[in-house]
């Protein structure tokens, strides 16, 4: 099912006399293609879980139009709408069985749509097996691991055969290696269901990781959309390019001077198609070469090896952040008790950003 976001705005009046109404969202325009896994990708407070209210009818538009397909459902009560959500807080039934819980959105079937107890059990087994539960439907939720009652969520949403399956934050609640599992079965699940879903986080790891596309979102109003890989090399901004990353991007305050592109003092890169400015750049972790000839000179604080990785932490007078973490191959010794290290870098990890704007500008390298 394509769902089409036209216009969408949602406004808050504000508590204060006299004070400006809050944009919740804002203007926010966007086609989700059907059968497509899409990211609303965001820091706290950005109005992806708003945008995601919308388009299950929890919230109404203050202005704008929702499309399901064809259809303008955008004043249609939430239970006609035919989306599934599955909320942060799980929010079983503890009183209920697994099957129960998975069973309850049939039993509110009315009309034609209404289904026979036996249609109602076959269903529920099911979505129980292809969220991998089959085995636990007479247990209760108190009876079960926090990724377990995930799985309960995501089946008593999809046992309704949506048109639209939403997910707000499911994985906030889960440690780490579950997290890293459950996203697997996420995108298992989505992919051979074929349902449209829309998946709402701040963690722009798990967006990344599972999504056809991404939406980053600031302030509600849209940033950046496009594939993973394509927004995490090719950011807009530097709002964008400091949201995603992990480690995040490091900046410097630089110029761009007699086609030299600077860090500081250190002309680290030879360029073309930049005027001379003041300028932000940014150098992904991985962006760092180990080369004691380096064009760039940091004070070295610590190494850490992680395995297959080192993280050298360093600082440098141009940086704007508390300080500096390049990720390179372990196979690399850097001796801790040096007072400098020196790095050369690697152009296609290296972004710059206008000083005034904070939007990327292009460049080559000669």
């Amino acid at each position: 099912m394509k769902v089409v976001l036209q216009n969408l705005t949602k406004r808050y009046p504000s508590r204060e006399k006299g004070g400006a109404d809050v944009y919740a969202v804002n203007d926010f325009t966007f086609e989700i293609p059907d059968g497509q896994l899409i990211g609303l990708l965001g820091p706290s407070g950005c109005g992806k879980s708003t945008t995601l209210n919308l388009i299950s009818g929890l919230e109404t538009p203050t202005s704008g139009k929702i499309f399901f397909g064809d259809d303008d459902v955008t004043n249609l009560a939430p239970e006609n709408r035919g989306v599934g959500l599955v909320f942060q807080s799980y929010a079983l039934y503890p009183h209920m069985t697994v099957l129960q819980n998975i069973m309850f959105p049939l039993q509110n079937f009315k009309g034609d749509a209404k289904l026979s107890k036996e249609e109602m059990v076959k269903r529920c087994e099911e979505a129980a097996k292809l969220v991998q539960i089959d085995h636990l439907l007479a247990r209760k939720p108190k009876q079960m691991s926090g990724g377990q009652q995930q799985r309960v969520a995501i089946a008593r949403a999809l046992v309704k055969m949506p048109r639209v399956l939403l997910l707000d934050e499911p994985l906030s609640n889960l440690d780490a290696r579950l997290r890293l599992q459950t996203r697997e079965e996420i995108r298992r699940i989505q992919r051979e269901t074929g349902i449209t879903t829309v998946f709402v986080t701040h963690d722009q790891e798990e967006a990344m990781s599972i999504s056809d596309m991404i939406v980053v979102m600031k302030d509600g109003v849209i940033q950046q959309i496009g594939k993973p890989q394509t927004v995490y090399d090719f950011p807009v901004n530097l709002f964008v390019a400091k949201f995603l990353g992990t480690p995040p991007i490091n900046v410097f305050d630089g110029c761009v001077k007699d086609g030299g592109l600077y860090v500081g003092e250190d002309r680290i890169l030879e360029v073309t198609g930049l005027e001379d400015q003041d300028v932000y750049v940014g150098i992904r972790p991985e962006g760092f070469i180990l080369d004691q000839d380096g064009p760039m000179k940091c004070r070295l604080i610590g190494v850490e090896v992680m395995g297959r990785d080192t993280s050298i932490v360093s600082s440098h007078d141009a940086m704007t952040g508390t300080q500096i973490r390049s990720i390179i191959s372990a196979e690399n010794k850097v001796d801790p008790a040096s007072e400098f290290v020196r790095f050369s870098v690697k152009p296609f990890k290296t972004l710059v950003f206008s000083k005034d704007t904070e939007e990327a500008l292009s460049y080559e390298v000669r």
